[in-house]
């Protein structure tokens, strides 16, 4: 993408926008300001990759909720706080069911794969042996026989490291019926090997010392870190019902021109010089209390969608450039309300004071509503007659995280400057 360059009144040089870095020059000083934000696949591209779905163990009535099963928990370990924006499709053709992933940002195939995983069936065995002939002679050959602990009873996978080696491990711990299932078997296999298995693998066969009835367990194996986090994810997310094949991937391009992200930008810019001067010329001095505070306002904005890895879409920029907007609404409440008081009360400094109070319960109120609509999008029991994923929990983060941020600019910055300016007593 090429530098966009701006002229403002008020900095003695252009400000200069690139894709890495935002440049401006205040009073001959150079400040550099870095922009390596995770973009969507509409503005960067990323990878996109195809999965087959095998439904050949399941009944005809049982296959759609498989398959919609598997999507769902393919969204979630690629999605699990709802900010990465992937775009997880169902594609259907005859008798074949496939899931097409779009990962924005991810330009390595490989890695996106290795996110996902293959299946995650996690399940434990018991050790057995049985007699078997070989030629004139028998012979005890020992098996692990799969038992009816799996992942499905698994509550909750957490990373731990082990007080001695210091090597990471995957602590589990089951739900009710998993805890009274792994009670029993841990009781009937004491002094034998437990056998963990990953897809087919074998992770770890610690032996059983005693019965364990807590639904507590522990997979220590030969991973760092980085892979145990990536099974904790997968764990978490769930076992798929259904195992899935890759049989497609590729690098995907930007979906959008640079004209359009060019414009995007200058419209966005425009917009917000428009609201600084709205708010100047109405209340002069207020106004550029406002300004400072939607400054502050932007800036942690910025700094947040950074530390959290928010993707930036095209959508969402626009709505953090709507959002700027709305921040300076508290502001307006307050504003308007000291104009009344100040009509009845004459002094200015009491003005300030009762008209700012009067308006912050208008503004909790708004902005708790706000907040509970929030809470109802992200969802975050997982609810099922709720939205549970894609863009939906996305937008509901980043507009609490925008409504959170604009009370605390709107309220708390504004009543300190404006307690400074009018001399008023904390």
């Amino acid at each position: 993408m090429p530098p966009l360059v701006i002229n403002l009144p008020f900095v003695n040089k252009p400000i200069t926008i690139k894709p890495e870095k935002i440049e401006i020059n205040v009073l001959g000083k150079k400040l550099g300001i870095n922009n390596e934000y995770k973009l969507g696949l509409d503005l960067q591209g990323g990878s996109h990759l195809v999965f087959l779905v095998d439904t050949s163990g399941f009944k005809n009535q049982d296959i759609e909720s498989a398959v919609e099963a598997s999507r769902n928990i393919i969204e979630k370990r690629i999605n699990f706080f709802g900010v990465a924006e992937p775009q997880v499709y169902l594609l259907k053709q005859n008798n074949n069911y496939r899931v097409s992933v779009d990962i924005p940002g991810n330009k390595n195939p490989q890695q996106a794969i290795n996110q996902i995983g293959k299946t995650a069936q996690l399940d434990f065995r018991e050790y057995k042996t049985k007699e078997v002939q070989q030629g004139t002679e028998s012979a005890q050959m020992a098996y692990f026989e799969p038992t009816k602990l799996n992942g499905q009873f698994l509550k909750k996978a957490a990373l731990v490291f082990d007080q001695q080696s210091g090597n990471p491990q995957v602590s589990l711990v089951f739900n009710k019926e998993g805890a009274r299932l792994f009670g029993e078997i841990t009781k009937k296999n004491i002094q034998k090997p437990l056998a963990i298995f990953l897809d087919e693998q074998l992770l770890t066969a610690p032996t059983v010392q005693q019965a364990i009835t807590d639904g507590k367990a522990v997979i220590s194996g030969d991973f760092t870190v980085e892979e145990a986090k990536v099974l904790i994810n997968s764990l978490n997310a769930g076992a798929l019902p259904a195992p899935i094949k890759l049989i497609e991937q590729k690098t995907v391009e930007a979906t959008l021109g640079q004209a359009n992200i060019r414009q995007s930008l200058l419209a966005g810019v425009f917009g917000l010089l428009c609201v600084i001067m709205f708010m100047l010329i109405l209340y002069k001095k207020e106004g550029l209390v406002a300004f400072i505070s939607l400054m502050v306002y932007t800036i942690i904005s910025l700094a947040l969608y950074k530390i959290l890895g928010i993707v930036l879409t095209i959508s969402g920029i626009a709505g953090f450039l709507l959002s700027i907007g709305m921040a300076v609404d508290a502001n307006i409440l307050i504003y308007e309300r000291i104009k009344e008081e100040q009509l009845l009360l004459k002094d200015k400094q009491i003005a300030v004071r009762s008209g700012f109070f009067r308006a912050l319960a208008a503004i909790k109120s708004a902005n708790f509503n706000t907040l509970l609509v929030c809470l109802i999008l992200f969802n975050p029991l997982n609810l099922s007659f709720l939205p549970e994923f894609g863009m939906v929990r996305g937008f509901a983060l980043t507009l609490a995280l925008g409504v959170l941020l604009g009370l605390f600019t709107g309220v708390f910055i504004t009543k300190n400057i404006l307690w400074r300016i009018y001399k008023i007593e904390k």
